[in-house]
């Protein structure tokens, strides 16, 4: 069986993921739930990078009481994202990218709008994933995280999850004053340039490493046609925090 045919058989087993694919063509990104499970008692989830809110479908349905803030600066893709969560009031939508600064940006918009960026469109990210090459340049807003988000509005534990296209460092340094909100973050990095001038996943490790932030796994790994090892999505923890639980779980 292909992974998509998995990942729909999963997504129809779910009420909530299959009303999201019949009416509104929105997958639910089931292959982060296997990783929203290992969080015990996340009470919060700031999602950046939302687009149509495939993440924010897992994350709420493995937290069915936690607030989530998602980001999503592409009008498009937001819109489908506001019918997709119509009535929920646990879900707030926030029309920005988060960025080190404030103010208007141009963004490259692709073939699949899920795989538009902040940075120019590489070539190799149209080499390994036909399809995504640009189409269209918008200007967008950026906001800092604290421009947006009080910490009085992250309930702990929390999670902040990145999916930037490459522009992952930038959005980091966004969130740098309320970096230490979150016992968790999960966050796609590649290890090839896949955006013109974009972070690598060793740069992004270091930076959050610097900031007490151990890597504790990495998923959903992409290959390119060779076998080369392309992006993951990577989960980080508080190394105080990663090491209580383990000395607990050794205690029992």
């Amino acid at each position: 069986m292909t992974a998509k045919a998995t990942k729909l058989l999963r997504i129809l087993r779910a009420a909530d993921w299959r009303a999201a694919l019949r009416r509104y063509r929105v997958a639910a990104g089931v292959e982060h739930a296997v990783v929203l499970r290992q969080f015990d008692g996340c009470r919060a989830v700031v999602d950046i990078g939302a687009n149509r809110g495939q993440f924010a479908l897992a994350a709420r349905h493995v937290f069915p009481d936690a607030r989530i803030d998602s980001f999503e600066p592409l009008p498009a893709p937001a819109a489908i994202f506001r019918k997709v969560f119509a009535g929920d009031g646990r879900v707030r939508l926030h029309p920005y990218a988060v960025a080190s600064t404030s103010g208007k940006a141009p963004i490259h918009v692709s073939a699949r709008d899920d795989s538009s960026s902040l940075l120019p469109i590489g070539s190799e990210q149209d080499r390994i994933f036909p399809g995504t090459s640009e189409v269209a340049v918008e200007y967008i807003e950026m906001r800092r995280l604290e421009d947006v988000l009080q910490r009085a509005d992250i309930a702990a534990p929390a999670l902040l999850k990145l999916d930037v296209q490459g522009y992952e460092l930038q959005a980091l340094r966004g969130c740098q004053t309320l970096l230490d909100a979150f016992a968790w973050v999960y966050c796609e990095c590649s290890f090839v340039e896949l955006y013109e001038g974009q972070a690598l996943a060793d740069e992004v490790i270091a930076w959050l490493r610097e900031r007490g932030f151990g890597l504790l796994g990495a998923y959903n790994m992409a290959f390119d046609h060779a076998g080369r090892a392309v992006q993951a999505d990577f989960l980080f923890g508080r190394w105080k925090q990663e090491q209580q639980r383990d000395s607990s779980l050794r205690s029992e």
